[in-house]
């Protein structure tokens, strides 16, 4: 397996026989669906917490994001999903910087789908300032304030801190779902993204009883 992109899985297990929370069924197991964080993560208090670590440049993110996407979309106000771009090494940080530029600049709804498309698809390159500033354009976005907001104090300040998420975590590979600073769940862990995401809502409804 490699370290830093977790196998997707097969299609593996369907959601038959997962209606109903898993943990009050005795379906969800540590170890087996999800991890428990050595040293629990501080969150903010209020709303349960949900963050995906992923990286433009891993294709198992690519294909996770259609599934995860509508998923966020439904979840209720009492959960604070986002997301934080990391990477494991020189060669995957400017797209970890885009990311963190698309979001300072409100772009991500319009435009984070895009940089996937562009790399997995169109198989492009997003690693210079031109290959950046022509993908910009080609979507109709202000390259220069996208390159602008890269290069700004306050991406670099999101970079350290995910990189100390990350730590924090102790993130190996990518997608990966962190509920309430506390668990763990992948596609990679659970079997499919399908019972990955079954998982997460369970973990979320723990978290919301404490």
């Amino acid at each position: 397996m490699n370290r830093r992109e977790w196998a997707l899985g097969a299609t593996g297990l369907a959601l038959a026989g997962l209606t109903g929370p898993l943990w009050a069924q005795g379906d969800l197991a540590e170890g087996r669906d999800f991890k428990r964080v050595a040293e629990p993560v501080p969150v903010p208090a209020g709303k349960v917490d949900v963050v995906e670590f992923f990286g433009y440049w891993c294709p198992h993110c690519n294909a996770f994001e259609p599934a995860l996407d509508a998923w966020a979309k439904k979840l209720p106000a009492t959960v604070n999903f986002h997301r934080v771009s990391i990477a494991f090494n020189a060669a995957q940080e400017p797209l970890q910087r885009l990311f963190f530029a698309l979001e300072a600049l409100g772009l991500v709804d319009s435009l984070h789908r895009k940089v996937f498309a562009a790399l997995h698809v169109q198989r492009k390159r997003l690693d210079k300032d031109a290959d950046i500033q022509a993908w910009a354009q080609e979507n109709g976005a202000d390259a220069a304030k996208i390159l602008d907001t890269m290069k700004s104090f306050s991406v670099a300040t999101k970079v350290r801190q995910a990189k100390s998420l990350a730590e924090a975590f102790r993130i190996e590979g990518v997608p990966t779902l962190g509920i309430q600073g506390r668990f763990m769940t992948s596609p990679s862990i659970a079997g499919s993204q399908e019972r990955a995401l079954a998982v997460a809502d369970a973990l979320i409804a723990q978290s919301r009883k404490g």
